[in-house]
């Protein structure tokens, strides 16, 4: 939207104010008037974009990741509902389940950035039995 409002405006203050509301607050400080005027000249030298988007195949890959993580992070939360005929028990496994694999996320994230995972994990662990708490209190 903003490339289309750039493309009808004639007016350089007017593009100025456009292409500067579109860059990041420091980017669009650091920059003059000349350098405004030039990336308003390349953005109209650029071929106009397709009125309708289409789904490339990268897309269509991306979908389908998404889809396989969603689904394999959401199956062992599921797995004691196949496994225990009683569902408050399956409930409350499934809840031991999910705050488990909240405490690996957790370990993981501590490793990858560097901090100490074993606090980071327990703190998972804690959010996470917070809101199962919250849940069981509401009747869930």
């Amino acid at each position: 939207m903003a490339l289309q409002a750039l493309r009808r405006s004639a007016d350089p203050k007017k593009a100025r104010t456009i292409i500067g509301h579109a860059l990041p607050p420091m980017l669009a400080a650091a920059l003059t008037a000349e350098e405004f005027d030039l990336i308003h000249y390349r953005l109209n030298q650029i071929p106009k974009p397709p009125m309708r988007p289409a789904l490339t195949m990268d897309d269509w890959l991306a979908v389908a990741g998404v889809f396989l993580l969603v689904f394999v992070t959401t199956l062992p939360v599921v797995f004691p509902f196949f496994l225990i005929h009683d569902p408050r028990v399956a409930l409350r496994a499934s809840n031991g389940v999910a705050v488990l694999m909240l405490f690996l996320a957790g370990y993981a994230l501590g490793r990858y950035f560097g901090r100490r995972p074993w606090p980071t994990g327990l703190a998972m662990v804690l959010i996470g039995g917070a809101l199962v708490g919250i849940t069981v209190g509401l009747g869930g």
